[in-house]
């Protein structure tokens, strides 16, 4: 469980990342992407970046792979933006826990 400091350093990232994706990166491989979480080491040496991508399987992989090409970028925004002693390494991973909604749904309706 997350202490309430990492709990804001986490929104906090969270925002910093969504919004230097949609105005800083121009990726042709990024596609519609929304952050929906952020989960940072204790030390903040790292961090899992969770994303939810609109498309296909093969638009979410070319997705992904763009964002770990431009990591560098989305971590100098972080730099300028928060005042923290260090800057994390960003990982990104796809969120597909709008699927696992839909099926479980799916599977309580049947």
């Amino acid at each position: 469980m997350p202490t309430a400091r990492m709990r804001r350093i986490n929104m906090a990232l969270r925002e910093v990342i969504g919004e230097a994706i949609s105005s800083e990166l121009q990726d042709p491989r990024i596609g519609f992407v929304t952050v929906t979480s952020v989960e940072t080491s204790p030390d903040l040496r790292s961090a899992r970046v969770f994303v939810s991508v609109l498309g296909t399987s093969k638009d979410r992989e070319a997705t992904l792979e763009g964002l770990r090409s431009s990591h560098g970028v989305l971590q100098s925004a972080i730099a300028r933006q928060m005042r923290i002693k260090r800057t994390p390494t960003l990982s990104f991973h796809y969120d597909d826990t709008a699927e696992r909604a839909a099926r479980l749904s799916r599977l309580l309706d049947s």
